[in-house]
């Protein structure tokens, strides 16, 4: 299997499955109310960092060859966009993971 192929699935991997590992109540009783919020805090700043991380990581090696293609042939200026675009589906995913660690602070 292709070596980055790898590193892209364990870092998808890695930002699904920290946010929500972190957030995780300890199932203690605690009489403050933001009991469990700094964990939930920290999930989801990992998610959205995480992601962007992975995302910059992919968009190295894509933008460089998009901008090598398009210097050679202008037709290819379309579909470079696309595949520079791909990879920001992932920041979606990780603010997603955020928005959903959020709504459970009380």
């Amino acid at each position: 299997m292709n070596a980055k192929l790898v590193f892209g699935l364990g870092l998808l991997a890695l930002v699904l499955a920290v946010p929500t590992a972190v957030a995780q109540d300890t199932g203690g009783a605690s009489d403050s109310p933001f009991a469990g919020v700094g964990g939930i805090a920290i999930g989801a700043g990992l998610a959205i960092g995480l992601a962007g991380l992975g995302t910059g990581i992919a968009q190295r090696d894509i933008g460089a060859a998009a901008v090598g293609a398009t210097a050679e042939n202008d037709g290819f200026l379309g579909k470079s966009l696309i595949y520079v675009a791909i990879p920001e589906t992932i920041v979606i995913f990780g603010l997603l993971i955020a928005f959903q660690l959020v709504g459970k602070i009380p």
